[in-house]
């Protein structure tokens, strides 16, 4: 079975000091918390308090983005050896905010993703289409296009750690949620381009979550459907005790 993975994505909010505030409310409320792993992005600025804060908890905590290379003349960059340095375990590749704004290639998500394997870093690449996209029934294109680059030259049997996150670009912070059966069509054809990449084995056993306006509300029934393998929270995952109500979708231990 597939262990599934709640995530929560700062983006650029939390300065250390509230990102420490944050946990000491959050750990007590998610301490005995074993069926999901919990996995924290912070700000860079952050992320080596949130590591030290995390240890011998059941909290992980990633970077939100790095470099594909080792080291080299890239101001404002981090390279895969650095996060491996500090200990941290996972990161966030490919968010659509990067693709927009920093302008990320589906070439560099590749080099990345082939960067975090071999550092033994788990990647968690995240895809998703745009509405026009969407309108012009294109989603199962832009989605196995996005899957398949980013898989391009990846070996199944070193892709072990490969968790994919589809994010409706469309729903990221607009309120707006997929609805659970489009969240499900989605999954699965992510699911089948994995499939067609690595092999059946390895798109069974690869975490596929859902991100887009996750909340309290909508979380059981989100993750009620069976190729939803947790959730990438953005603005719900700032507040502790929301963040732990969704960590908690439902009542079984």
């Amino acid at each position: 079975m597939r262990k599934p993975v709640i995530a929560g994505n700062w983006k650029m909010y939390k300065t250390p000091k509230e990102s420490l505030s944050f946990l000491e409310r959050f750990l007590p409320l998610i301490k005995d918390h074993t069926r999901d792993e919990i996995v924290l992005f912070p700000t860079m600025s952050s992320l080596g308090y949130v590591l030290d804060a995390t240890q011998n908890t059941n909290v992980r905590a990633g970077a939100q983005t790095m470099h594909w290379l080792n080291e080299g003349p890239y101001t404002g960059q981090t390279s895969p050896t650095m996060l491996a340095s500090i200990h941290c375990t996972h990161v966030l590749l490919g968010h659509s905010e990067r693709r927009i704004y920093a302008h990320e290639t589906d070439d560099m998500v590749n080099w990345k993703l082939k960067a975090a394997l071999g550092h033994a870093l788990t990647p968690v690449v995240c895809v998703g289409e745009t509405l026009d996209k969407r309108q012009s029934g294109l989603t199962d294109a832009v989605l196995r296009w996005q899957v398949a680059c980013a898989l391009n030259g990846i070996e199944p049997a070193g892709s072990e750690p490969l968790i994919i996150a589809y994010e409706p670009v469309w729903a990221i912070g607009t309120g707006s949620t997929a609805t659970p059966a489009q969240v499900q069509d989605a999954h699965r054809m992510i699911r089948d381009e994995v499939a067609a990449r690595l092999g059946p084995d390895r798109a069974n056993e690869t975490r596929i979550l859902y991100g887009g306006s996750v909340k309290p509300e909508n979380a059981s029934t989100l993750m009620a459907q069976p190729d939803i393998d947790g959730a990438l929270v953005g603005g719900a995952s700032l507040d502790a005790e929301t963040f732990a109500q969704i960590v908690k979708y439902t009542s079984q231990p």
